[in-house]
């Protein structure tokens, strides 16, 4: 059996203390930076498990919160 993780983008807004603030659409929480220490506010990021995993490249990042604002609008029609 293969185990599947899910890291999830959002946007950081605030540093402090090794600690990144990430928004993600509207609902802001913690993660650390201790793997990707060189990340700064407003870069997207992936996240997974309370820890920023990579920064996106920004027009990535942007498409990828583009799709998930899409996704979320067709959602919420159904």
């Amino acid at each position: 059996m293969t185990a599947m993780c899910l890291a999830v983008p959002g946007r950081i807004r605030r540093i402090a203390d090794g600690y990144a603030e990430i928004d993600y659409g509207g609902l802001c929480k913690r993660a650390s930076l201790r793997l990707v220490p060189q990340a700064k506010v407003d870069d997207i990021v992936l996240v997974h498990a309370g820890f920023v995993l990579q920064i996106l490249e920004q027009s990535a990042g942007e498409e990828l919160e583009r799709l998930i604002i899409e996704m979320i609008g067709s959602a919420d029609e159904d």
